[in-house]
């Protein structure tokens, strides 16, 4: 990803003698510069993510080789230009192309423009708009979306239902910023071209070659995620709503782990699984995820978004133990020691109000593949949980929230030690959500190692039965307010429809005390 300072201030008329002089020259050079088949195309649509007060990653996939240019105002008629930047868009990456903008002014609307120009031929192709918001210097309101679960159990795009509906309604609540927390496809399921559903209707998806099979090869696994673009809903959203992206396990295979799960590729030299390895290249082509310089490919992050909100995306995947949370031996991890000691070094050096820790599992619903065991102590992955849930408390860091995905229902889940069994930690809340676009699932068990309630949970019924289709309207995302005035954080699980499900006021602490909270219905 190229990581570029924004030129700056170019005014109008300099933008239309640049673009007249390059229109000229390419003229000359392919007299057929008309055709529509000479001009590179946008072959998905275009998205931006990691967007902090001042910089911004932006993505865009061609058709041939190709230069991405992209140029930024803060007014939508582009009557000056902020920003610009360019990077090549090769075979390498699939076509795909990101870069780093730079420089950007804090708390404004961001209008972006991109064309690919031909590398060959320096031929300009179509333009697409889309928008995001920097983050605020002070002052200003907060708002943002999360869920996870896109075209999972077969359930793709079928146009006469709307195809992925939540993406529109998300759009519709106009927020500056949206968290997937994981499974933005599901490359261990096929799409096929219908499904039977209870009522004895029939789902019928588009269906593409690359989704016919489980995915092996890097091709399979790109083509899960030009999937996606081929909805209406889907490139809409992305024009306009910046993604933080985390991975969670259908990027690669269910219940992936770094040393549980491979096919027969084999192994890197490095030793980690070829499909694992296709699988991250893959999702780092087609992300608008910021590269960490030596890090490259490393998914856990901080992403500062103004002085009421610091944002953890953090990894449950990379670095666990293995596939299942069991063992007699009682050692186990979920994050690993660099990650744990990094997320507690940036939680205690953060001055935000808010510090939302944006996880792809839920920490207190019993699974195998993610942390609870069942009632008691910590035992296994529990006991890294604890360790970073105690480190909180020493540091005397406040206004924490867990926001997940993963279940296929949605919850509020509220932990206290005072009904745990481990209680060295300050209460704190964990909101979970999804599914966006795939099967629906009844809600999970708690156990009461740290003490969770369920304060609300909604998912499917037993005579409904498990893996809902999406048509049925168990579709869920979150939506979180913070009040730039009064820093209070409000938390509204949503539906596919728009509806608001259930809804609590979190007041932001000082220092010490406990979490003062107004629930509402």
């Amino acid at each position: 990803m190229a990581s570029l300072r924004a030129q700056r201030a170019w005014t109008r008329r300099q933008f239309l003698v640049r673009s007249a002089s390059s229109l000229a020259i390419a003229s000359l050079a392919k007299p057929s510069i008309s055709r529509a088949a000479d001009r590179p195309q946008i072959a998905a649509g275009i998205q931006s993510g990691d967007v902090s007060g001042d910089s911004a990653v932006i993505w865009a996939r061609a058709d041939r080789p190709a230069r991405m240019r992209v140029e930024c105002s803060t007014v939508e008629s582009f009557g000056t230009i902020v920003a610009s930047a360019s990077n090549d868009a090769l075979p390498d990456t699939d076509f795909t192309s990101k870069l780093l903008l730079h420089d950007l002014p804090p708390g404004q609307d961001i209008f972006y423009r991109v064309r690919f120009d031909d590398i060959a031929t320096g031929i300009a192709g179509e333009s697409r708009i889309g928008h995001f918001r920097t983050a605020p210097a002070a002052g200003r309101s907060i708002s943002f979306v999360w869920s996870g679960d896109t075209a999972g159990q077969g359930w793709g795009i079928d146009t006469a239902r709307g195809g992925y509906r939540s993406y529109r309604t998300m759009l519709d609540n106009n927020p500056d910023f949206f968290i997937h927390s994981g499974d933005h496809i599901y490359a261990d399921c096929t799409i096929p071209s219908e499904q039977k559903l209870p009522n004895g209707e029939t789902w019928r998806n588009i269906v593409t070659e690359e989704k016919s099979a489980v995915a092996h090869t890097l091709a399979q696994f790109r083509g899960n995620y030009k999937y996606n673009h081929l909805d209406d809903n889907f490139r809409a959203f992305h024009a306009q709503v910046p993604m933080f992206a985390q991975w969670d396990d259908h990027e690669v295979t269910d219940d992936w782990s770094p040393t549980g799960s491979y096919d027969d590729a084999g192994y890197e030299d490095d030793g980690t699984p070829r499909l694992v390895a296709r699988a991250r290249r893959a999702f780092f082509d087609f992300m608008p995820i910021r590269d960490l310089g030596a890090t490259q490919g490393r998914v856990y992050r901080k992403i500062a978004y103004g002085p009421l909100l610091d944002v953890f995306m953090i990894d449950m995947r990379s670095y666990r133990d293995d596939s299942w949370n069991k063992g007699s031996d009682h050692r186990g991890w979920i994050l690993g020691a660099e990650q744990l000691a990094w997320l507690k070094r940036q939680l205690s050096a953060s001055r935000a109000t808010w510090k939302v820790i944006a996880a792809d599992l839920p920490i207190g619903l019993i699974s195998l593949d993610a942390v609870a065991l069942g009632d008691g102590p910590p035992d296994r992955r529990e006991h890294e949980i604890a360790d970073l849930l105690a480190s909180i408390k020493r540091a005397g860091v406040r206004n924490i929230v867990w926001l997940t995905a993963d279940m296929h229902y949605t919850a509020a889940h509220h932990y206290d030690p005072n009904r745990a069994q481990f209680q060295g930690f300050e209460p704190f809340w964990e909101f979970v959500s999804g599914p966006l676009h795939a099967g629906t699932w009844g809600p999970g068990q708690l156990d009461n190692t740290f003490g969770p309630v369920a304060m609300y949970q909604y998912g499917c019924s037993e005579a409904q039965g498990e893996n809902l289709a999406p048509c049925f309207g168990l579709q869920f995302f979150g939506r979180v307010d913070i009040d730039g005035r009064t820093g209070v954080m409000t938390v509204t699980l949503k539906d596919v429809d728009n509806r608001d499900l259930w809804s609590v006021d979190i007041v932001p602490q000082p220092q010490a005390g406990t979490t003062e909270v107004a629930r509402r219905s």
